[in-house]
């Protein structure tokens, strides 16, 4: 709601109240801002501080218009257009100070539109009659104006920052700072944040070159920077950062700032001698650095020039504003990634690290944690061996997004596969479920524990499949016909109570041919807001009939993507191929050393040629594989393997890291213009790609589909 305000202390922030000089400024520090919507200086928002003390701190004529009356708070050069307005019109909404001229066109109703929609103005040379003395006569002011809406940490519109100024740079500069506020607001990692500091510090003042570090939390510094000219395409803005660790003792002037918590301009010089590590560090002149202005995260911005810059009062005011609302994304990202962090590790380790590795079954899962990632659910899957030979596969989902919903999800798994190991009938593993949770909810005290799952056993042998659900959706399979035309259908089969209820699973068999792949998912696939289920359901069986192949991974990735919309529930897939033949499958642990993608690319151009794999193939797929695994040794820092799995149809390969992230990012080059060459090289040369979070790290996996002609 406008108006609102967030009462966040700062204390790395001066609070207003000491004097910074006489006039407006004087006047401000001085007034009783108590009385008025703004409140006392000492509850002021963090961003509305930094925004109060840049319009204080500034030459150019600059007001704030706050809360939904508008009260004005200016600075000196405002007040001089004023006139004998000033002092009384401190704190005073701004129809009433300007009440002779807020009815005219393109005055009141500019300013309160836009306040309303948020939407910026600029206007040049813009003409308007103002009343500077004590006659009343209005005389005809020519200026370059504009109003930008000014936001709060929370990231809700709170006021008007007024620029009135000769200097159209200046102005620009000022509006772009609301601008930044509300890109930094939408922020969640710091890959986000480094990704809207470098876009909008290189645009905002023109700048040759621009920098960002933060602390590692246990030693060390993390930096990146971003050149003018460097080119950088949409998917390249999608992509993390790629960031530059550098010790604690180092000493970059941006570092330096932020250990020092004091900013630094050199006017003319060599700032970056001593740390450069190429020619556009070299040639750098001039430099502000800035800390970022926040206890919790240590980090400071950098921009620099190729030639010898003059750093007015206004432009350091302006860039110490845009460091701490840099510093207070950053504090948010920091604890988001640390929350995020434990909780996948949490959801993950319950989930199987790796599935059964079969010769005429190939499996694949994918789990996407809903809400905002920042919680463990409650959604999980399994598969395993039984002691019959047949594969047993699960997928479940305990309602609650918290680590209890995890803890339960983790008992719930367990006593599945540990009641199929002795009895596999489907049945009869749900009727011993069901009992389970009726304990657990005993135990709890609480007859609101909801658990849907379905189990089912895979016998390649018969070509059949078994299964029972408690309250799931039903399975879809994915039927391929001799001429290779493909169709889905789900499993008509009753779902049943969910677990606890006392209900009574019975089974359902069905065909499980050759070619035809087995679907298991949570209602978060096929669930949205505004859209019913049959939808939903629709949707993801004609994505899986339309996939370009039967490839468990591949339709994964197919049907978590199937349904239009966000969701904010977990989304869970588990897929079962039974393979027309047998597929062969190699692989190659891959050390943290720089000769290692050369190497890779020699034992896979003599893999593939060995199994017969046409040229074309091989040469695309090397290819990929080494942009991948770059990637996952530059981004990851740690070791990495590379798994290949050939079938009739297709080469599929995968790449995993055990970093702790799982983000794809493109490998360093040598020249900037091909720095996003290795996302390019996967979405041309492959017929699908994606990416799988694991217990440790993450998998990159991309499929080449064989030409028919294509021999072994």
């Amino acid at each position: 709601m406008p108006g609102t305000v967030g009462r966040v202390p700062t204390p790395a922030t001066r609070v207003p109240g000491e004097s910074t000089g006489p006039g407006a400024a004087a006047a401000v520090l001085a007034h009783d801002w108590a009385g008025t919507s703004l409140g006392p200086p000492e509850g002021w928002d963090p961003a509305i501080r930094a925004v109060i003390e840049l319009i204080l701190a500034s030459p150019m004529p600059m007001a704030l218009a706050y809360g939904d009356d508008l009260v004005l708070l200016y600075n000196d050069g405002y007040a001089d257009l004023l006139g004998s307005k000033h002092p009384t019109a401190l704190g005073r909404p701004s129809a009433e100070v300007y009440a002779e001229i807020w009815a005219l066109p393109g005055v009141g109703e500019v300013i309160e539109r836009a306040y309303r929609q948020g939407v910026p103005f600029l206007e040049k040379d813009s003409i308007l009659p103002l009343v500077r003395d004590r006659s009343g006569v209005a005389e005809q002011a020519v200026f370059t104006r504009s109003y930008s809406p000014v936001h709060d940490s929370a990231g809700q519109i709170v006021g008007m920052l007024t620029v009135a100024a000769e200097t159209t740079h200046v102005t620009e500069q000022l509006q772009s700072l609301s601008e930044v506020a509300a890109a930094l607001a939408g922020t969640l990692t710091l890959d986000d944040v480094a990704r809207v500091t470098l876009r909008y510090a290189i645009t905002t003042f023109d700048a040759d070159q621009v920098a960002f570090a933060v602390d590692e939390g246990g030693g060390g510094w993390r930096m990146v920077r971003r050149v003018r000219g460097e080119l950088m395409d949409e998917a390249d803005e999608r992509l993390p950062p790629l960031w530059r660790r550098v010790p604690a003792d180092w000493s970059a002037p941006v570092v330096q700032a932020a250990r020092a918590g004091a900013p630094s301009f050199t006017r003319d010089g060599q700032p970056l001698r001593e740390t450069a590590v190429d020619r556009h560090d070299q040639k750098i002149r001039s430099l502000a650095a800035l800390p970022l202005g926040t206890s919790v995260v240590r980090g400071g911005l950098a921009v620099g020039y190729q030639v010898p810059h003059s750093w007015s009062a206004a432009e350091q005011a302006l860039l110490a504003a845009s460091a701490e609302l840099i510093g207070q994304a950053a504090e948010r990202a920091r604890r988001f990634e640390t929350q995020h962090g434990t909780a996948q590790l949490l959801q993950r380790s319950m989930l199987p690290e790796n599935l059964p590795d079969l010769p005429r079954l190939r499996i694949a899962a994918r789990y996407d944690p809903g809400v905002d990632g920042n919680a463990a659910g409650g959604d999980f899957y399994d598969a395993f061996l039984l002691p019959t030979g047949e594969l047993g596969v699960v997928l479940g989902d305990v309602a609650g997004h918290d680590v209890q919903a995890a803890a339960r999800m983790g008992q719930v798994r367990a006593a599945l596969r540990a009641l199929a190991l002795a009895d596999p009938a489907p049945d009869a593993v749900l009727a011993g479920l069901d009992r389970l949770v009726t304990s657990l909810g005993v135990e709890a005290g609480t007859h609101e524990l909801f658990v849907t799952v379905v189990f089912g056993v895979v016998d390649a042998e018969r070509r059949e499949l078994t299964l029972a659900s408690a309250g799931h959706p039903a399975p879809l399979i994915r039927r391929c016909a001799p001429d290779g035309r493909s169709h889905s259908e789900y499993v008509d089969m009753p779902a049943g109570p969910p677990l606890g209820l006392g209900g009574r699973p019975t089974t359902t068999t069905v065909a499980f041919h050759p070619g035809d792949t087995l679907l298991l998912f949570s209602d978060g696939v096929v669930e949205r807001r505004r859209q019913s289920l049959t939808a939903g359901l629709d949707a993801l069986g004609d994505a899986v009939a339309k996939a370009g192949s039967s490839d468990p991974r591949a339709l994964c990735a197919v049907a978590t993507a199937a349904v239009p919309g966000g969701t904010e529930d977990d989304v869970a897939v588990l897929a079962v191929e039974h393979a027309l033949k047998p597929s062969r499958s190699a692989g190659m642990e891959v050390p943290a050393e720089p000769t290692a993608p050369s190497r890779v690319r020699h034992w896979m151009t003599g893999q593939l040629a060995e199994w017969q794999v046409p040229e074309a193939v091989i040469g695309a797929a090397v290819l990929c594989t080494s942009e991948l695994t770059t990637n996952a040794l530059l981004h990851a820092g740690t070791a990495a393997r590379v798994e290949i799995d050939l079938s009739p149809e297709r080469l599929l390969v995968s790449v995993a890291d055990s970093g702790t992230r799982g983000t794809v990012t493109r490998a360093r080059t040598d020249t900037l213009s091909s720095r996003g060459r290795g996302l390019g090289l996967i979405e041309q040369l492959s017929d699908a790609w994606g990416t799988d979070p694991t217990v440790r790290g993450s998998t990159v996996w991309f499929e080449i589909l064989i030409p028919p002609s294509g021999g072994r």
